[in-house]
């Protein structure tokens, strides 16, 4: 039993020692690791900077008079007549901003060449190829001219395949016959749906 106990005491021993050991020796290690990490002073030199001047102002150039003699001693006579400027053409201007009334207070619709339309229509190359039909509806801003103004997509069905691009293209391009009320032409807003199908 006392053999038994020396031996343990013997192990114990040993085995702290050699955890002391370890201790030291990576102490030792990481202290000879770790860098000098504090920056070099550096030196700083005040200076006296003395200001200079501002550089003085330009100088004005001198105003010249000009009397009606100095200036007659310039003219020259002559029996050319002048020659013509050119004529100045007026810039465009856009007409006057129209009230475009909605399809309830209108009591002609616009008409417009739906077989022409149709032609002009080209069908999104992406939808085509995916085998898809679609809808798209469209807002037309027409003038009491029948001009299209601006077209606003309003809904396309399904969305992204280029449904309603194609058809206000399309449609930009059509002049109607201008939508009217109490028998007199207005400028109105036009909701016109486009439906595209795969024929074949």
């Amino acid at each position: 039993m006392n053999k038994l106990n020396l031996t343990r005491l013997i192990v114990f021993c040993a085995v702290a020692l050699a955890h002391a050991g370890l201790l030291v020796f990576m102490v030792v290690k990481m202290d000879s690791a770790l860098p000098d990490t504090a920056p070099p002073l550096a030196v700083m030199k005040l200076a006296d900077i003395r200001e200079t001047a501002p550089p003085p102002p330009p100088k004005e150039p001198p105003k010249v008079q000009q009397t009606a003699e100095s200036v007659a001693e310039k003219m020259v006579e002559t029996d050319e007549p002048p020659p013509e400027a050119p004529v100045q053409q007026q810039a465009w201007q856009p007409a006057q901003a129209e009230n475009y009334l909605p399809m309830h207070k209108i009591s002609v619709r616009p008409g417009f060449n739906e077989a022409e339309f149709l032609k002009a229509v080209v069908y999104p190359p992406i939808a085509l190829r995916s085998g898809l039909e679609g809808t798209a509806y469209l807002e037309i801003f027409i003038d009491s001219r029948g001009r299209v103004q601006r077209v606003d997509i309003l809904k396309e069905n399904p969305e992204n395949y280029g449904f309603g691009e194609a058809a206000a293209k399309a449609l930009r391009q059509q002049t109607f016959t201008p939508a009217q009320s109490n028998g007199a032409a207005v400028a109105v807003r036009y909701r016109y749906p486009v439906r595209f199908k795969l024929t074949g």
